[in-house]
């Protein structure tokens, strides 16, 4: 965004755009003083930076992402409305291993208040030698667990190849944080016309991880639930840093749907719930949480799953 004001009162039109919250810089003088508003700034109306003295235009700048500001805030994953006036709780195991697992969490899942089954079949790991998942037979047992239990299932997709297949039998589909940046995936998951649980790459901006929304939406998703994993940075403790800050932007700035994933961002199961609480605070409309009976026994992300009783009254 630019304002234009009038020379004489640019100091005091500079004063009083900072009272409303926003960052500036003069870059150009002539007629008028430009100023240019940084992305970091608070959400304004631009009735009130029109109403402030000295200001003489605003220039916007036409949007680089017009269907996710077109959106509709909420979206529905099966019967569940993500962005509505309820919290959600999305939880399950990091991945599927058995039937009988699977089907023991997703009832543990229900019986303590979770709405949206999740867990991998297929495994995106970091190391080549870790477990890799199922496959399409977990896909089996996670949906048919999901429905025997009462809940929506959402699981992620790692190739445009097993797009349809996961599209024709869950409720969304997930795009975890190492292909967040893969366009070729993100078109076909699109095509699926499934709400999709975008989540954030370890290293990407704000405006690069809404233009990956913005591409889904392009290639015909039903809608698009942004997801908060943490990012890398300092080491703090945990295994990634929880950006509430971006959470509180999407939700209060822009009105996007964005969930919380306490899980990957802690790496270790002591502080899953407070970090949740965390984000649910800044401003997430759910959280992603894995959970496990038996961590002992888990093929994947064991020190970061919780019990499945601790999601018990956490979002209300």
């Amino acid at each position: 965004m630019i304002i234009l004001v009038e020379p004489d009162g640019v100091a005091d039109a500079e004063r009083h755009l900072r009272g409303l919250g926003l960052w500036t810089r003069r870059f150009a003088s002539g007629a008028s003083v430009a100023l240019s508003v940084s992305s970091s700034s608070t959400a304004v109306p631009l009735s009130a930076i029109r109403a402030v003295r000295g200001v003489v235009a605003v220039l916007e700048a036409d949007s680089p992402h017009p269907l996710l500001d077109a959106m509709p805030r909420v979206v529905r994953v099966g019967a569940v409305l993500v962005g509505g006036d309820q919290p959600v709780v999305c939880a399950g195991p990091c991945s599927v291993e058995s039937e009988g697992q699977i089907d023991r969490l997703a009832g543990a899942v229900a019986a303590h208040g979770g709405h949206i089954l999740r867990g991998g079949v297929w495994k995106p790991r970091t190391s080549p030698h870790g477990f890799q998942g199922v496959g399409a037979e977990g896909l089996a047992w996670l949906v048919a667990a999901a429905r025997r239990h009462g809940l929506a299932v959402m699981t992620e997709v790692v190739s445009e190849r097993d797009v349809d297949r996961v599209a024709a039998v869950v409720d969304a589909i997930q795009v975890g944080a190492r292909s967040m940046h893969s366009q070729a995936l993100l078109r076909a998951v699109g095509a699926a016309n499934k709400p999709v649980v975008l989540k954030r790459a370890f290293s990407a901006s704000l405006e690069e991880w809404l233009l990956a929304g913005e591409a889904l939406l392009m290639a015909g998703a039903a809608g698009v639930i942004f997801c908060e994993r943490g990012v890398r940075g300092p080491d703090g403790g945990a295994r990634n840093v929880l950006d509430v800050g971006a959470i509180a932007v999407l939700r209060h700035a822009w009105g996007l749907p964005v969930l919380v994933d306490p899980s990957h961002a802690a790496g270790r199961k002591d502080i899953v719930i407070p970090l949740a609480r965390a984000g649910l605070a800044a401003g997430a409309v759910g959280v992603v949480i894995e959970v496990h009976d038996r961590p002992a026994e888990a093929l994947s992300d064991a020190p970061q799953a919780v019990d499945p009783a601790l999601l018990a009254g956490l979002v209300r």
